[in-house]
């Protein structure tokens, strides 16, 4: 019944025009249940597998969302199997998932954002690092806080993709949507400093030593690196920045429909818990403000 799990990752690359990272994903969830119950074909499973399985990760203590991702990819699946007459009905459907943890979002100050950025950057250990290394790290810190794009995104951009005219940067993003964010002219001026001293005049934006697109993987450990150089919590990933792009925005004005279409949010539900984060906020300076708060 492998090849039924081929059919579905072949339909999503083909007929959904599903991102490389929402296949692995989906294929890797799937393949995580089969060796919890590598016995049986796909069409002799029960909700009981489903749930018993569910009941297991949580056991091993998986984040809630992790789970959820897990089930929506066993979900999809079932759908595409009933859509192929392989089975009857989708029992997922009948799986009530975990309700996700509301964690209000963690991100930086604008202090603590501009001193990550402008802390000195340092080559790579490695002494056969290029010296252009370090403008094209700072390069891809001022284009994450300035556009808030997902990493995934940033590490697919082309040097066509940023307009230093229109002072803009087209992004792909989930679901092969595509946006305009616009650029500020620290983050222009990083990125042709970078492009300048790298030669970079085609293709990727951002290269490995090797001259290649820099993967999302390299960029994870640069950003934690450069955390740590600053002096600032070095758990807080490139996502944080994301955060803390959505987060300033609003502080600052900007209206909820404007920050979900830069973010490239299909609903503005998902933006709406940047809006928990400026509240608390403000509740602070409240009770520290008010004469009767305390």
């Amino acid at each position: 019944m492998d090849k039924w799990v081929d059919d579905f990752v072949t339909w999503l690359e083909a007929e959904k025009n599903a991102s490389p990272r929402t296949v692995t994903t989906y294929r890797t969830s799937l393949s995580e249940f089969r060796k919890f119950r590598p016995k049986g074909a796909w069409k002799s499973f029960t909700a009981t597998d489903y749930r018993a399985w569910m009941l297991d990760l949580m056991k091993k203590d998986m984040a809630r969302a992790s789970v959820r991702l897990r089930f929506s990819a066993l979900r999809a699946f079932h759908e595409f199997l009933l859509m192929r007459g392989h089975v009857t009905k989708n029992l997922l459907r009948e799986i009530l998932l975990p309700k996700i943890e509301k964690n209000l979002p963690r991100f930086l100050t604008t202090g603590q954002m501009g001193h990550l950025i402008e802390s000195p950057a340092e080559n790579p250990k490695s002494n056969q690092a290029p010296a252009w290394t370090a403008a094209r790290d700072t390069a891809i810190i001022e284009l994450f806080y300035s556009t808030g794009m997902r990493l995934s995104e940033l590490a697919g951009l082309d040097v066509e993709d940023v307009d230093p005219i229109g002072e803009s940067a087209r992004v792909t993003g989930k679901g092969a949507r595509e946006r305009m964010c616009p650029l500020t002219g620290p983050a222009l001026e990083a990125i042709s400093r970078y492009r300048h001293a790298a030669g970079v005049h085609r293709g990727p934006l951002f290269l490995n030593k090797s001259r290649t697109r820099l993967s999302g993987r390299s960029i994870w450990a640069m950003i934690k690196s450069r955390l740590i150089q600053a002096g600032l919590p070095s758990n807080l990933s490139p996502h944080k920045i994301r955060h803390s792009f959505a987060t300033h925005l609003l502080d600052n004005g900007a209206d909820l429909r404007s920050v979900q279409t830069l973010l490239g949010h299909a609903s503005l539900s998902t933006t709406q818990i940047y809006t928990h984060v400026t509240t608390e906020r403000l509740k602070r300076a409240y009770d520290n403000a008010h004469p009767r708060a305390n």
